[in-house]
């Protein structure tokens, strides 16, 4: 998994599979965020199982599915209200994370 910061306690990632939400745990990650719908690509795991695991893990998850051709006005500022009520470290995630790169910058 390559994580990039995108700001203090904010982090981006692609894809993130169970052993990637353990590693995460533990390097304190407190909050997961995804922003994949279910069922974009094949082998992808379902969201509802990346919940369970991060929950056990003593992590929040939350998911936050957009289209990744657009990204309204509506669902940028959602995404900016959910973010802010979350708890740091963050990682947010996507296919590549290039989606969650866009809607956090449009946030900001």
């Amino acid at each position: 998994m390559r994580v990039l910061e995108l700001a203090p306690q904010v982090y981006v990632s692609g894809q993130v599979f169970e052993d990637d939400l353990k590693l995460a745990a533990k390097q304190n990650v407190r909050t997961i965020v995804n922003n994949r719908p279910d069922d974009e690509t094949v082998g992808q795991p379902k969201s509802a199982d990346l919940a369970r695991v991060a929950r056990e893990l003593g992590m929040t998850f939350v998911h936050f599915p957009l289209e990744s051709r657009s990204i309204s006005k509506e669902s940028v500022e959602e995404f900016a209200r959910v973010c802010n009520e979350l708890e740091r470290p963050l990682l947010i995630f996507s296919g590549s994370g290039v989606r969650s790169t866009k809607i956090w910058e449009m946030a900001e």
